[in-house]
């Protein structure tokens, strides 16, 4: 699991349509993730738990912007 490598895949998906869009297709975290380890991207459940505690702690979280 890695940090930079979660950032990397995250860049990845923002500059690059077609991943963007077969990565709508995940219905889970976990298949985020696997998605991401089938395209070489050392990242774990760890790393999202972490992004997501500290987009908590930066007061945004994406499921608190959808419910």
């Amino acid at each position: 699991m890695s940090w930079s490598e979660l950032e990397r895949f995250v860049e990845a998906a923002e500059s690059d349509p077609a991943l963007r869009r077969a990565l709508r297709h995940c219905r889970s975290r976990q298949e985020l993730v696997l998605a991401g380890q089938r395209l070489g991207y050392a990242i774990g459940m760890g790393d999202l738990g972490q992004a997501q505690r500290l987009e908590r702690q930066a007061g945004w979280c994406p499921e608190a912007a959808a419910g």
